[in-house]
């Protein structure tokens, strides 16, 4: 019988991490971490983005270096790109969004 954090599909000890960003200029200097874990946490998180329709990016590079990030962090340096890149998918898809409602 599988433990309460694996589930039948899933090999033992393979668990999803999920991390969320959040970043609101010009308030914010940096994206801040504001939300990390694995296992059920990592689904909640996936969860409550869904149910918010929060877009959500599949980077397991990215996520190792998160998931070592203190709480309310902002991302270092090193990352200002990467995440640019996915704010800048995300502000696209939204833009869609609002435009097709417009019409």
């Amino acid at each position: 019988m599988p433990s309460e954090d694996e589930r039948p599909d899933e090999e033992p000890g393979s668990r999803s991490t999920a991390a969320a960003l959040k970043y609101r200029p010009p308030d914010d200097g940096a994206p801040r971490l504001v939300a990390k874990g694995s296992g059920l946490l990592a689904e909640r998180i996936l969860e409550l983005a869904k149910e918010n329709n929060i877009p959500i990016h599949q980077d397991p590079d990215l996520i190792t270096v998160l998931s070592q990030l203190d709480l309310e962090a902002e991302i270092p340096s090193e990352l200002y790109k990467p995440i640019a890149e996915i704010l800048s998918f995300v502000y696209r898809i939204n833009q869609k969004a609002k435009d097709a409602d417009d019409e």
